[in-house]
């Protein structure tokens, strides 16, 4: 009685030892580096790994070692400052066909990562960095979708000359007829073409006027889409950004969660994250007088007035020739002939064709580029909360077309160096489909987080060690055995989250601690339950079976409560509350293999099929 069999006891020794080997990672520690990858389709070589350790070396840098694996090039340094000097110098020194990022470079044996060996993964507040919660501004996602509607119903209807009037009113579109008959035709064209707008009842006395609006369930999927846009946007953007490891993931149903670990300068991220621009380029008119249209106040029909940054003015043709969409490339440089700023342009092949033909068709006419950046704040007003939005629309040059290009050019114009830099960037990225805000940021040192780090480790030995004395007082021999299973505990713990890198922050290490204590929960009860067999059954072998049998139902019993809880938070938390409810749930699943059946086969040896007198509980 009291023995498990070979092949059992063996499984178990192996699964031990195979949590051993991948919870090990985690004690070599890592180093600060800096990381260099490519932006582009072409591969990092040893030449960039020669050319990066000799300019270090030139500059005096003193760095442990640089490497190149996995297509990227990771060089150590002892301290912060180091590290930061040295990003800057290879940022300068490389350009921008290279991503120079600040990582954490584990310490892991070569031996141990050939074997898939990996340490855990920090949250930000343990690395340091930059935490934004952006809000994606849904009433504008909203506005352009009705607007897009507005135009596709106008066009439909139009070219059966089947409404009298029709305008935008709110969130509705209103359309007015002369006769019963077109109505009718105008409802059958909306019917099906246009299934996502539905028929709205009204006590309109008007039988020749109809309000239209966008459905539930198409609103619904114009959200979803938007937010999914701005999330693949954003993950762009800090690419470009140079970020190794970023967190992008949505929080609700109209926010986005941005983490970018080992950025300091907050400035810089929110001006990029935060942009919602693009470009439009439009033909000059210039059959029509600029002044001429201020003065009267009205624009010549398929014309628009707009302005440069420095306020003077310009009309523009209301057809657009190409937008921000159809750019798939965007580099900043100098022009040669003039020494200015300039940003130089690929186009798609749709954009591409619709230059070919404008240029060949107004050969030696003026063509304007538009720089459009929609931003939204919240102010407050009266003591209220409002959302500001505003909308900026600059010509940024209008030149001479001198010849015919299609998907490649160059525009100027720009005022410094710094703005083509961001305008490259932004346009690279995409633009975002709807604005957005940021609605809260933090930021936590390098030196906080290695605070928390220590902070949350002492927590966990602290907590650990007072259990373990707490059970080798109360139980003896037994509490002895907890204990033992309580450390292969945490130890399977380590190498779960290590194995799934999932990312352990300080609310996950506190799943840890709450696991800590729940693990030897359950040996408390089987302790207690095989106190009360030995008082009732003279059997000592018979009161430690029972008292492991009887025991585990009340176990399961409270361990699957508790996990339910743990996966309803993780599927409806955000953040910090995944971070616990991963720990808590992967603590639970583990304590109840080690309170149960390793703990088991430990007192099966000590105990097991021998004669006992007494047992040291």
């Amino acid at each position: 009685m009291n023995q498990y069999s070979g092949l059992k006891n063996t499984l178990i020794v192996l699964f031990l030892c195979f949590s051993a080997l991948y919870a090990l990672p985690n004690i070599f520690g890592s180093d600060l580096a800096v990381q260099v990858s490519s932006v582009s389709n072409r591969v990092v070589t040893e030449s960039d790994l020669d050319k990066i350790t000799t300019t270090l070396k030139d500059q005096g840098v003193n760095y442990k070692s640089a490497t190149l694996s996995n297509h990227r090039i990771l060089v150590r340094f002892d301290d912060n400052a180091t590290q930061l000097s040295a990003k800057a110098l290879l940022k300068e020194t490389l350009g921008r066909n290279y991503m120079i990022a600040l990582n954490l470079a584990p310490l892991v044996p070569v031996w141990l990562s050939d074997l898939g060996g990996k340490a855990m993964s920090l949250g930000l507040d343990l690395r340091g960095g930059v935490h934004f919660l952006l809000e994606v501004d849904m009433r504008a996602v909203m506005s352009m979708s009705i607007d897009k509607y507005y135009n596709e119903l106008r066009t439909l209807l139009r070219t059966q000359r089947l409404y009298k009037s029709i305008k935008k009113e709110g969130g509705n579109i209103i359309v007015r007829f002369k006769t019963t008959g077109d109505k009718v035709n105008a409802l059958k064209i909306v019917k099906s073409q246009l299934r996502d707008l539905v028929l709205l009842e009204t006590n309109n006395q008007n039988a020749l006027e109809v309000y239209l609006a966008i459905s539930d369930s198409a609103q619904k999927t114009v959200k979803r889409n938007a937010l999914k846009q701005n999330i693949t946007t954003l993950r762009n953007r800090v690419n470009e950004l140079g970020v190794a490891e970023p967190i992008i993931q949505q929080q609700g149903l109209e926010r986005i969660v941005v983490q970018l670990p080992g950025v300091q300068d907050t400035a810089r991220a929110k001006e990029i994250l935060g942009a919602v621009a693009t470009l439009e380029f439009r033909l000059v008119d210039e059959k029509n007088d600029v002044q001429t249209a201020i003065q009267s106040g009205r624009t010549p029909i398929g014309s628009k007035l707009y302005y440069f940054k420095d306020s003077r003015p310009l009309l523009l043709k209301n057809r657009v020739i190409a937008t921000g969409e159809n750019i798939t490339g965007a580099a900043s440089g100098v022009d040669q002939e003039n020494a200015m700023p300039m940003v130089q342009i690929t186009l798609d092949s749709a954009g591409g064709r619709a230059m070919l033909d404008t240029t060949k068709k107004y050969l030696h006419h003026r063509m304007a580029v538009v720089f459009i950046e929609n931003k939204v704040e919240t102010i407050r007003k009266d003591g209220k909360l409002s959302k500001k939005r505003t909308t900026t629309q600059d010509i940024i040059n209008a030149a001479t077309i001198r010849g015919t290009f299609s998907s490649r050019f160059q525009i100027t114009g720009i005022d410094s160096a710094r703005e083509a830099r961001n305008l490259a960037l932004l346009l690279r990225a995409g633009s975002l489909s709807a604005p957005i805000e940021i609605i809260e940021e933090r930021t936590i040192g390098p030196s906080l987080g290695a605070d928390n780090i220590a902070k949350g480790v002492l927590s966990v030995i602290v907590g650990f060690v007072l259990v373990l004395i707490f059970m080798a007082v109360r139980y003896r021999v037994f509490g002895l055995v907890a204990n033992v299973a309580l450390t292969l505990n945490l130890m399977i713990i380590v190498a779960a989250l290590s194995l799934l890198q999932a990312t352990l922050t300080l609310p996950g290490i506190a799943g840890i601690v709450l696991t800590v204590g729940m693990a030897v929960d359950a040996n408390v009860l089987i302790f207690e339950r095989i106190k009360e067999e030995l008082g009732t059954n003279s059997n000592i072998q018979k009161a430690i079976s029972s008292g492991y049998d009887k025991a585990f139902l009340t176990i399961a019993d409270a361990n699957i409560t508790t996990l339910i809880a743990a996966l309803v938070l993780f599927s409806f938390g955000t953040g910090a509350i995944k971070g616990f409810a991963v720990t808590l749930s992967i603590g639970i699943i583990t304590s109840m293999f080690t309170a149960i059946i390793v703990s088991r086969a430990i007192i099966n040896k000590i105990y097991g099929g021998k004669k006992l007198q007494e047992l040291s509980i």
